[in-house]
């Protein structure tokens, strides 16, 4: 009589091939992710270049991009040309992102507006990475596994970086305007999306970030060796702000 309580061997492992071709949009997500993070890099580090720097500032948007309406398109029922179709779709975080890279893809290139779409893409493909590895062997490339389990262990502040990167672009936005770098619709079209992020039901850290700043320059502006005129400066951009900030979140 056979062993009852002998275990049954273990699910036969599907290969790397057969792992990303079973999971073909995933990994089309994964592949766009992994590019942006090289064109990213080859931007922040310009080793071939300001030209070519220029170059893969674009494709890194263009790449996040791809991204973000494949994402779109996996989180949203079917298209409708409606109201609320829209309303749904602009509470999506990678609808958010879509229209960042298609606001910023023309404009002079800047290294602190490639700093979210790279670190996005590195933080969300971490986790399909980790299912990659595991795919090939559940002990394969340890170095790699530490690097992600660090990356992940890291999250919050990571987050926190792209939220602070969020919020100061608004101001170089203007700023990129008065020097001649940027059109005069970049800082309107960009205050569209930041208000995008500030109501973001799946990423609190913009809005977190926004209240921690103001407590923070409110403590500094009531010490006593704070000027006047400088006290009375950033109440007033405080208030102004506040105002410029959507309600009912």
């Amino acid at each position: 009589m056979a062993d009852t309580n002998q275990q049954s061997p273990p699910p036969p492992q599907l290969g790397l091939l057969q792992f990303l071709m079973s999971n073909k949009l995933e990994t089309a997500m994964w592949l766009s992710r992994l590019f942006t993070v090289y064109c990213s890099v080859m931007f922040i580090l310009p080793i071939l270049g300001p030209y070519a720097a220029a170059n893969f500032y674009q494709r890194a948007l263009l790449a996040n991009a791809l991204t973000s309406a494949l994402r779109l398109h996996q989180r949203l029922p079917r298209f409708q040309l409606s109201r609320a179709f829209l309303a749904q779709a602009l509470q999506e975080d990678s609808c958010h992102y879509l229209l960042y890279s298609l606001i910023l893809v023309n404009s002079y290139p800047i290294t602190m507006s490639i700093f979210p779409v790279f670190l996005f893409s590195v933080l969300h493909a971490t986790t399909y990475t980790k299912k990659v590895l595991d795919s090939v062997g559940p002990s394969s490339l340890m170095f790699i596994r530490n690097l992600l389990d660090k990356l992940t262990s890291n999250q919050q502040n990571i987050l926190k970086f792209i939220a602070c990167n969020e919020i100061f672009l608004m101001p170089a936005t203007v700023f990129m305007l008065f020097s001649g770098q940027g059109s005069l619709l970049l800082p309107f079209i960009y205050y569209r999306f930041l208000t995008l992020r500030y109501t973001s039901r799946r990423n609190p850290y913009c809005r977190t970030l926004f209240t921690e700043l103001r407590i923070l320059l409110e403590h500094f502006i009531m010490k006593p060796i704070c000027p006047a005129f400088f006290r009375k400066m950033c109440l007033s951009s405080i208030a102004l702000i506040s105002r410029l900030a959507p309600t009912g979140v």
